[in-house]
C-alpha cells in the first residue's frame, strides 16, 4: 500500500517545486488557480520571492500547499499504484484532504492563508515560542512541560526523541533549561512568529472556526488520517472538526506513522519541499519504505522505490 504525506511550515524555499510549474501543466494550473484564489501573485512570490515575504506566515501557508499539491498533481498520472492513504503535518493536513478531493484548491489556499494571520495576530509578535527538544523521550518532554508555571506544553510529536513544545515566551525558555537540564541532547528555538499548536491559539481556532463553517467539504475519497486523532477522518464533518482542533492541539505525526502503517502502507512518499517527514519516518519505522519529490530529479528514483516496495 501507497501512503503519500505532505510538509508543513518550514519546509518552504523560494523556487520551490520550479522546475515541475516550467515543465508540467498540470502543475502551472495548480499555481494559476491558487493565484486566482490567493488574490494576488502568489506564484509569483513562490518562484522569486524575496524570501522575507516568503516567510510570512499568512504567504508561507499558501505557498507549501501550492508547491506541494502542483508536484503531486505533475506525478499523479505516472503513480505506479494508487494512493490508499493520505496524510500531512499540520498545514499538510491540507493538502492531504485537497489530494482525498475533500476540499477544494482554492478553498484550501483561501482557508490556509486566513489560518496564517489569525496564528500570527493570535499572539503578539516576541510573547509566543516554539522549540525543539532532541534526545529525549516524549513522555518526559511532556512531563517536565507540566512541572513549568504558564503555558508550555509540547506541540508537535515528531519522533521518540524529537518533541517540539510551544507556549509563552518565558514558560518555554524555562522548561528549555530544564530540558537540557534532565539530558536532553539538543535543544533549538525555532524561528517562527507564533506558538503555533498551544493553547495560547484558541482565539485563532474560534475566528477560524467561523471560516470552516462557510466551506464546502466533502466526505474523502481516500482516508485522511487525522493530525488530531491520528485516525482517518470519516466524513466531511469530522473534517471540519478536526481542522478546528488541529489550531491548538499537538500535532501527532509518530502516531499517525504508525497507524498508517497499521493499515497496510509499505511506502511513504512524501510529496512537497524539503524531506523533513522521510527522516521522520526513518527513526519512527526502520521497517517502512521512503521515497521524496520535491524536485524533478528525484522522480524516477522515488517511483521505482514505489515499485519495489508495492510488488
Amino acid at each position: 500500500m501507497l501512503a503519500v504525506v505532505f510538509p508543513g511550515q518550514g519546509s518552504q524555499s523560494v523556487g520551490m517545486a520550479g522546475e515541475f510549474l516550467r515543465a508540467e501543466p498540470a502543475a502551472r494550473r495548480v499555481f494559476e488557480e491558487a493565484d486566482e484564489a490567493f488574490g494576488g501573485p502568489l506564484s509569483k512570490l513562490i518562484s522569486e520571492g524575496p524570501e522575507s515575504e516568503l516567510q510570512q506566515t499568512e504567504v508561507t501557508q499558501p505557498a507549501i500547499l501550492t508547491a506541494s499539491i502542483a508536484i503531486y498533481r505533475a506525478i499523479l498520472p505516472r503513480l505506479p499504484v494508487a494512493a490508499e492513504a493520505f496524510a500531512g503535518h499540520s498545514l499538510g493536513e491540507y493538502s492531504a484532504l485537497v489530494a482525498a478531493e475533500s476540499l477544494s484548491l482554492g478553498d484550501a489556499v483561501k482557508l490556509v492563508r486566513h489560518r496564517g494571520a489569525l496564528m500570527q495576530e493570535a499572539v503578539p509578535n516576541g510573547e509566543g515560542e516554539m522549540a525543539a527538544i532532541i534526545g529525549l523521550e516524549s513522555d518526559r518532554v511532556a512531563q517536565i512541560c507540566t512541572e513549568v508555571e504558564g503555558v508550555v506544553a509540547p506541540a508537535n510529536f515528531n519522533s521518540s526523541v524529537q518533541t517540539v513544545i510551544a507556549g509563552a515566551r518565558d514558560p518555554v525558555r524555562v522548561a528549555c533549561e530544564r530540558l537540557r537540564e534532565a539530558g536532553a541532547r539538543r535543544v533549538v528555538t525555532l524561528p517562527v512568529s507564533a506558538p503555533f499548536h498551544s493553547e495560547l491559539m484558541v482565539p485563532a481556532m474560534e475566528r477560524l472556526a467561523l471560516a470552516l463553517a462557510e466551506v464546502p467539504l466533502a466526505d474523502p475519497r481516500v482516508p485522511v488520517i487525522s493530525n488530531v486523532t491520528a485516525e482517518p477522518y470519516r466524513s466531511a464533518d469530522d473534517v471540519r472538526e478536526g481542522l478546528r482542533e488541529q489550531v491548538c492541539a499537538p500535532v501527532r505525526w509518530v502516531d499517525c506513522v504508525k497507524r498508517l502503517v497499521r493499515d497496510g502502507a509499505r511506502i511513504q512518499l512524501e510529496v512537497g519541499p524539503g524531506k523533513v517527514l522521510s527522516g521522520l519516518a526513518a527513526r519512527i519505522d526502520s521497517e517502512l519504505a521512503r521515497a521524496n519529490i520535491e524536485k524533478a530529479q528525484d522522480v524516477e528514483g522515488a517511483l521505482e522505490r514505489v515499485r519495489e516496495a508495492v510488488r
